[in-house]
Parts: structure tokens; sequence; C-alpha cells
């Protein structure tokens, strides 16, 4: 490959091909010579001051004069490559003299997708769209059409007949947590006591820090009809026998009490605990939340199902309080068939600050969650080297559904303003702002405090497990359940729908990393906002009857541990959509 010349030289505008380098030496050009032309015969060979005369250059040709002109310019473009950094250098020192040190280039980093919180632009935006839109179907009354397909499912718990062998000493267990996790508690304790041959006593609930609810287990269950449904299965007592006790003195602290990891398999309990029940007569485990694993031998599971789904039973003015509210919701609803929503809504202080997403209150939000977060969780945020990423919080789908952002997403799904809604949920934070366009977009929006009296709610009020079983009554019986948080008291109640209506759950889990993107997104319209919001509820009602597999809980799928399929029919088709 030959050099390229950029500038034309002698008058053309193209490089031609250089000589050999063998045509340009004197002793062959002198050789050459000899053959052609003029004087001198023979071919003898031509003197050099025959030729010229003394003192003159040869002539140049036009070849000496490219491969001249070429070897010019690449010597040229040599000294610009040896000078090159030094151009550089003297570039970048004279731009460093003309800005002045104390300036700093800010660079600013576009927020990924779905990592801000824009909701309310985005409500500002489709509101007025969304009032208009007449084309709503009956939402609530269309929501299961595809909900049987795969057939229906039936209540099949087997019950005990026989005796129950003699006991091989007392089980006390300690249920920490909330309601729903105290349920666990409970349901496995039950498990366990029955694979161990054991007398469960009433199990005993904790005093949590965040709860704050020092109620007894017979304040929040009916404990005799628990008692009663078990006495088959398990024998369960209230109290320890004196003379068991007097080997204790009296002190439960001197009992054995085992640090049972949580997940552990049935197997741990026969070859660890059993051993030790036979010896001491009575064992304490203390935490017992999740302490069993789900993947457990169906006489297990079966004990389980008994405990959930037929022995715990609401007390009586929970229960009374609770029937009271859902017969209110119907009607209320009347314009839809006695038929409600409800919406289970984590947005207590306590929720957000944990959660530690941000939103948009500014300063004054910060210094709140900052608070909350201190008194609940003293130290945990605030470690050294702990970094709190609100962003990817949001794009992973793990921050609280706002109030806003529950309603944008019921009336994409088809819920008009004459829905009616019971929200299940705590004091929210800043409640009067955020609720504002919740109740805007469903006026119809009804909570316990609005559909009870004061003198009905008193007796409840400042007992959270309470509380929580009379929202747990009144979503059990609603025609729709929309969790948009997680936890145990969704996880039950998918199970326990599941249980009541025939294997199908009833309930709108949302997919919130698709939310999140939706609603940080400034220029999506109404119509396309509403079929993404539609494929999402339709996702929920294909997803309605799930089996269980190996590590699921039976607490949210009792199919087929604690159900059995049903033959269908026409008319146990045709009476289950109605």
């Amino acid at each position: 490959m030959h050099a390229y010349n950029r500038l034309p030289s002698s008058g053309h505008s193209s490089p031609s091909t250089p000589s050999s380098p063998r045509s340009r030496s004197p002793r062959l050009r002198s050789s050459s010579n000899s053959g052609g032309g003029g004087g001198g015969s023979g071919g003898g060979r031509v003197k050099p001051s025959a030729r010229f005369t003394s003192g003159q250059q040869p002539p140049r040709t036009l070849a000496n004069r490219i491969t001249g002109a070429i070897l010019s310019v690449l010597v040229r473009r040599q000294g610009i490559f040896l000078f090159a950094p030094l151009l550089y250098i003297a570039g970048i020192l004279f731009y460093m003299g003309t800005v002045p040190f104390d300036v700093v280039p800010i660079i600013r980093h576009r927020p990924a997708p779905g990592s801000v919180y824009r909701s309310p632009q985005l409500y500002d935006k489709l509101r007025p769209e969304m009032n208009s839109d007449n084309s709503t179907a009956d939402a609530i009354s269309t929501i299961w059409k595809n909900s049987y397909r795969g057939g229906e499912w039936r209540p099949c718990i087997n019950k005990s007949s026989g005796e129950i062998p003699e006991s091989n000493g007392y089980l006390y267990i300690e249920a920490n947590g909330g309601l729903n996790q105290q349920r666990t508690s409970i349901c496995n304790a039950v498990a366990v006591a029955g694979f161990l041959n054991a007398t469960l006593v009433i199990p005993h609930f904790h005093f949590h820090s965040i709860w704050r609810d020092p109620s007894k287990f017979g304040e929040i269950y009916d404990e005799d009809f628990f008692v009663k449904t078990l006495a088959n299965d398990v024998r369960v007592v209230n109290k320890i026998p004196d003379y068991v006790m007097q080997r204790f003195d009296y002190n439960m602290s001197n009992v054995y009490n085992f640090k049972i990891k949580a997940w552990s398999s049935i197997s741990y309990y026969r070859d660890t605990v059993h051993p030790k029940l036979l010896e001491e007569k009575l064992i304490r485990i203390s935490p017992f939340a999740n302490r069993l694993s789900f993947d457990a031998p169906p006489a297990v599971q079966r004990l389980r199902c008994l405990a959930n789904y037929e022995a715990l039973r609401f007390s009586n003015p929970i229960l009374s309080l609770g029937e009271t509210l859902v017969s209110r919701m119907k009607e209320r609803s009347a314009n839809n068939s006695g038929k409600y929503i409800s919406v289970h809504l984590r947005y207590e202080e306590d929720m957000v600050a944990f959660s530690c997403c941000m939103y948009d209150g500014g300063e004054e939000e910060k210094r709140d969650m900052d608070a909350a977060r201190e008194r609940g969780w003293k130290g945990k945020f605030t470690k050294p080297g702990r970094v709190i990423r609100p962003g990817a919080i949001r794009i992973n789908g793990k921050c609280p559904l706002t109030p806003l952002e529950v309603g944008l997403m019921l009336r994409g799904m088809g819920f008009d303003k004459v829905t009616s809604i019971y929200l299940a949920s705590g004091k929210i934070y800043d409640s009067e702002r955020h609720m504002k366009p919740l109740l805007e977009m469903f006026p119809l929006l009804q909570t316990k405090e609005m559909l009870a009296s004061p003198e009905e709610l008193g007796p409840f009020q400042n007992y959270s497990s309470r509380m929580a079983a009379i929202d747990y009554t009144v979503c059990l019986h609603s025609e729709v359940f929309v969790t948009t948080q997680g936890g145990n008291f969704p996880h039950f109640l998918l199970g326990h729908r599941r249980y009541l209506y025939g294997g199908h759950s009833r309930t709108i889990r949302p997919d919130k990393r698709k939310l999140a993107l939706l609603y940080d997104n400034p220029n999506i319209g109404w119509k396309s906002f509403k079929r993404q919001m539609l494929s999402i509820r339709a996702h929920s009602d294909s997803k309605g009857i799930e089996i269980k597999r190996p590590n699921d809980s039976i607490y949210s799928f009792p199919c087929p541990d604690c159900m059995c399929r049903s033959n269908r029919t026409e008319d146990s088709r045709s009476s289950s959509v109605t």
C-alpha cells in the first residue's frame, strides 16, 4: 500500500505510482541508456562526461518530481504526529485558563423509568378523560367470568372420630407479631402438638412494640369453639396443671425453652423436640411464628387446615360487629346487587417509614419518616454503611401504593364512581391530603370508622388486633378483595376466600413493578392506561384458582390439602356465577 498524497503537486490532482528504486540507481541508469539512440556503435559504454557538461544537473523526470513531493508530505505529516501531544496539552492549558476554578460543571443524571413518584401529575392529566369515559362495563359482575373453567373445589377436611392416645406432655408456645402472624403460630402449634401427641396450652400472645395490643387469645378468638372443634384431634387446655408447674417452682422461666429456627422440618420436632417432651413433660417454644416448614406430611397439613379454616373463629363481640358492617356495606351497594369491593391499604405512617420510599411530601415528609423510623426501629436505618435507594425500591415494586394510586388502578380496571368500596386500613399517613383524590374517584367509599358509630367501635378502638379482625371479617365477605402491599393479612384472606368461594380467591393482586412504570409515564393516555389495567385485572382472574406447590403455604393455597375437586355440572356452574 502506497502513501496517499493529500496535496496535489506539479499540476496533477492525483498521484502517480512512484518509480522503482532500481531505476534511480546511477549505475543501472547508465547501463540501460547504452542500448538506445545516438552515437556509439557496437553498444559501447557512454561516459558521463560525454552525456552531460561539467556542473550541469541531470534533468528530473515526472516520476522523480512526484516521488519528491510525496516524501516531502510524509515528512511534514510525521512532524505533525510528533508535535500532536504538545498541541493537545497546550489546548487544554488554554481552555483551563478561560474557565474560573470556582465553577464546577454539574452532571445531571436522568432518573430511571419508574423510580420517581409522579402519580399526582398523571392523575391531573388523566382525570378529565377518565371522568368523561362512559364505556365502563359492569366490572363488579363480570370480573370473575373465567374463574370456574378449571372446575370448582369444596372444603374436605377429615376430622378424627377415635380417641386420642395418652398425652406425652404439655406444649406451651408464645406467639409473636400482629393478628395474622399470631394466627400462623396458633395453626402451626396445633399441627406440632398433634404430631407429638402433646397437650396444647392455649397460646400466649407477646406484646409487640409496633401493634401494642395486650389482647389475650379469648378476647380475639372464640376459645370454647376452638377447643371443641379440635377435641378429637388435639387436646387443648387453657392452663397447665399445678402438679406440673410445681416441678418448675411455678415459674415459666424455669421451663426448658426451645429456640427453633424458622421453617424447621417436622423431622426436627420428631428427633429433637419429642425426646425432650418425654423427659420434661412440659416444654416451651418462644417465639413460635413461622417455626414449621410448609412442606410437611399430609397428617400435619390436615391439622393446619382444621385449625385455620374450622377451629379459629373470632370472638362473639368481634364477629357480631363485623357481620353488622358487612350488612351495612351490602345495603350501600344495592345498585350492584349488594356486591362491594374491599381494599387492604397499607399506607400507615410506620409502613411508609419502614419501606424507605419517597413520595411528594418534601422536607416535612422526610422529618416525619425519620422520626417514625427512629421510634419504631432505633438505629436500624442509620447504621454506618447502610445505603437506602428509594428509586430502586420503587422500581422493584416494594413501595406501598398511595390512596391515589389505588384509585387510578381501580378506575382503569373498570370500577366506576358508583362502586362501593370498603377500605381496610390503620390510620392513613397525612390522610386529609392523601385520601382526597381517592374519595373524588370513589365517593361511596367506607371505612369501619364511617360505618360504625363511636359507641359500637369504642370497645375495640385501642386494640389493633381486634380492629384488624373486624377488617378481616368485612374483607372476607366482599365480592372483590384488593391487596396492595402483601403481608400476612392478605395472604390469609387469599386462602380463606378460596376456601369459601369454590377454590377461587376473587382477589386482585397488582403487578407493582408494572404499575411503577405506568405511573411514571407522563405520555400515557387514558385508553392506553385503561388497557394496561384491564390486563392486570385479567391476570389476577386467571390466577384465582392455584394449586399448592411443595413450599407454598396452605394458608394461601388450600387446594388440594384442605379442599377436594367437585364434579362440575351445569347446575353447580350456574349457581357459582350468580
